[in-house]
């Protein structure tokens, strides 16, 4: 399983903001992660769109958490960007697929798939900032 850039690239620029609590620029992150401003343009929207960040002014302007980086997971990232978790062609009971029912194979995705979201779920922000 290999996740897209832009989640990698949002899980980067939220540990960058996650590192900087009064606030910091968005030219800051694409310099200090090395994603290109155009880029991260994108990456910002999506994490604004899922209530992820918050743009502040003031004294300090740019970005902050929207929530503590206790209460955000890597999932809540992930999510910023991907509909739904899929490490196989069914990962789900619910997927769309000629052979539900039938498929020797299915629960195997659907726990290998469960497995990945709760690791997922079960690591913060506050975790990864912790662990480095």
């Amino acid at each position: 399983m290999r996740l897209n850039t832009k989640v990698r690239y949002g899980l980067r620029a939220m540990i960058e903001i996650a590192s900087h609590s009064e606030g910091i620029l968005q030219k800051d992150i694409s310099v200090n992660q090395s994603i290109s401003t155009k880029y991260l343009d994108q990456i910002i929207a999506s994490l604004k769109a899922s209530g992820l960040v918050k743009r502040v002014s003031g004294k300090r302007s740019g970005y902050i958490l929207a929530r503590t980086p206790e209460e955000i997971s890597v999932y809540d990232i992930y999510k910023a960007f991907e509909h739904e978790l899929n490490v196989g062609d069914c990962p789900t009971k619910t997927s769309e697929c000629i052979l539900i029912g039938q498929c020797e194979i299915q629960n195997y995705w659907c726990d290998l798939n469960t497995t990945i979201e709760n690791h997922m779920r079960s690591k913060t922000l506050d975790h990864i900032l912790k662990d480095n």
